[in-house]
C-alpha cells in the first residue's frame, strides 16, 4: 500500500520527529509543545493523497491545489511564444504541494530560471521569482505549458521528469516546498471553466477544455 507522503518530505519529517524524540527523552516538556505541532505541520505539508482524475480526454485539470488568482489572455513571449490563456493557481502553506500534469502529453522542453522569492501571489513573481517551466505537446498535438514558481517562503522547486518524458493527465511531476504558485498557459481556442477566486485541487479539478464549444 502506497504511503500518502511525498518522498521528498522524508528527510524533513525524519528531522522533525527526531527533534520531538530528543525533547521527550530530555524531559523538555515546554519544547515538546512547540516541536509536536511543528512535526505535524511538516507531515501534513508533504501529504500526497490520491486523486480521481477526470476520464474526459477533453478536460484539462489543475496542476496544483489552491486558489485561482488570475485568468487572462496574454502574449506569452517566454514559453509558447504566442497568444495564450494564462491561469495562475496560488498555494498557501496548508495546501497539498505535489504538482500534477494538467493533460497527457510529451515534455518538449524544461526551462529553469533562478531568481528571487517575492510573494507568489504578486504579478512580478511570474517574471522575477525562481521558476521551472515545462513546455508540453498534448496528446491532441496542441502545445501548452505550466510553470512552477517559488514563493516568499519556498526555497526549493522539485521537478521529477526530464525532457522527452511522457506524462499522463493528473500524473505527479514534482512539488514546491513551503508555499508557491503554478501558472498554466493554454491555447486561446480552449474553453476555460474556472474564474478568479475558485478553489481547485491538483489532478481532479477541471480548469477548462481543449474544445472551445
Amino acid at each position: 500500500m502506497r504511503i500518502p507522503i511525498a518522498k521528498e518530505g522524508a528527510p524533513f519529517i525524519a528531522i522533525a520527529l527526531f527533534c520531538v524524540i530528543v525533547a521527550w527523552l530530555s524531559g523538555w516538556r515546554w519544547l515538546e509543545f512547540i516541536l509536536v505541532p511543528l512535526a505535524v505541520f511538516v507531515v501534513a505539508f508533504f501529504r500526497d493523497p490520491e486523486r480521481a482524475v477526470p476520464a474526459d480526454t477533453d478536460a484539462i485539470v489543475s496542476p496544483a491545489d489552491g486558489r485561482v488568482i488570475k485568468v487572462e489572455r496574454m502574449r506569452d513571449e517566454r514559453l509558447l511564444k504566442t497568444e495564450a490563456v494564462k491561469i495562475s493557481v496560488f498555494m498557501n502553506v496548508f495546501n497539498v504541494h505535489v504538482n500534477r500534469s494538467p493533460a497527457a502529453g510529451k515534455v518538449l522542453d524544461i526551462i529553469y530560471n533562478p531568481g528571487k522569492f517575492f510573494n507568489a501571489s504578486l504579478d512580478k513573481a511570474s517574471l522575477l521569482n525562481e521558476q521551472n517551466a515545462l513546455i508540453m505537446q498534448a496528446a491532441n498535438g496542441k502545445r501548452y505549458a505550466f510553470n512552477q514558481i517559488a514563493g516568499l517562503i519556498a526555497r526549493r522547486i522539485v521537478c521529477r521528469v526530464k525532457k522527452g518524458a511522457s506524462l499522463k493527465k493528473g500524473e505527479r511531476f514534482g512539488l514546491i516546498r513551503f508555499g508557491s504558485r503554478v501558472d498554466v498557459y493554454l491555447p486561446t481556442d480552449c474553453r476555460v471553466s474556472v474564474k478568479v477566486g475558485d478553489r481547485v485541487k491538483a489532478g481532479s479539478s477541471i480548469l477548462g477544455y481543449w474544445n472551445a464549444r
